[in-house]
């Protein structure tokens, strides 16, 4: 073949890939709005997102009013999903949730809605704006789409999201305890105990809780706490060393009884010195 006949055959190739590429010779300007959403949604489908969003947002630019211009909408959304561009994705699914009220789109928008933000989700570590957001999206979608098949999936997200808070405090609350913050620590293991009762760091709470109660001397409270745990979760690993926290409160206990039975025997004050620790004692 000569030098010549290579030349065209790239041109034809060329060509046919721009003719592929503008809808294998489909003139989509002269489309009626129905085609180009049914070929816009074959793209999708193809896994053709960046064009496929192209023609979705082009629909929804040029047809406002239109009675299935929601579908464009859901699906532009879809593509900024599916192409990982989750912040735009959730900013286009609430667009369809505040336009079309009425779409048949709106449970699936506001179940993806929920879900962009979870995967905006970072490490428990770092800082919980989009968690918080899946969570109030997720709790929305439980509450308006009761009968949904997504109740169990969001069930379990929401769950994650939860764990990941608590977490969250649970680290904080650790750090206060090491440095011996202990009231500190105390209110943030509160915090867990209250607002995150149903997550796996609630069983942690309770241990140190209780231990940091007894660095300040709250030795019945200590106890309480210790009785919660080994009631609630009597598989605990803390349990060894719950047995052993709760041996040293009953003696401090015993010892502060024997104090309070000398000081009425005797008719003067004991010099009680509850032990304390760290820089909150």
């Amino acid at each position: 073949m000569t030098r010549q006949a290579n030349s065209f055959m790239v041109v034809l190739l060329l060509a046919a890939m721009v003719f592929s590429a503008c809808g294998g010779g489909r003139n989509i300007k002269r489309m009626t709005l129905k085609d180009r959403i049914k070929y816009a949604v074959e793209l999708f489908k193809d896994g053709k997102y960046l064009t496929a969003k192209t023609q979705f947002q082009i629909i929804v630019l040029n047809n406002p009013g239109s009675s299935i211009v929601d579908m464009a909408q859901f699906y532009l959304a879809e593509c900024y999903f599916n192409l990982k561009e989750y912040i735009t994705a959730a900013a286009e699914y609430e667009k369809l949730l505040n336009l079309y009220p009425r779409s048949p789109y709106v449970d699936d928008a506001q179940y993806k809605l929920g879900l962009s933000y979870f995967k905006l989700s970072p490490k428990a570590d770092l800082d919980q704006k989009y968690t918080y957001k899946a969570i109030d999206e997720f709790q929305r979608f439980l509450e308006e789409y009761p009968e949904s098949e997504y109740v169990s999936e969001v069930t379990k997200k929401l769950q994650k999201c939860r764990e990941k808070l608590a977490k969250k405090e649970f680290i904080s609350g650790n750090l206060y305890r090491k440095m011996g913050y202990h009231r500190s620590a105390i209110i943030v293991f509160d915090e867990i105990l209250s607002r995150y009762y149903d997550t796996s760091f609630a069983e942690d709470a309770y241990y140190w809780k209780a231990y940091c109660l007894t660095k300040i001397g709250k030795f019945a409270e200590a106890r309480d706490n210790i009785q919660a745990l080994l009631s609630k979760y009597p598989k605990t690993e803390y349990r060894e060393k719950a047995v052993k926290l709760a041996d040293t409160i009953d003696m401090a206990l015993k010892k502060a009884a024997q104090e309070t039975a000398n000081e009425k025997h005797n008719g003067t004050p004991a010099n009680h010195q509850s032990p304390r620790g760290g820089k909150d004692g």
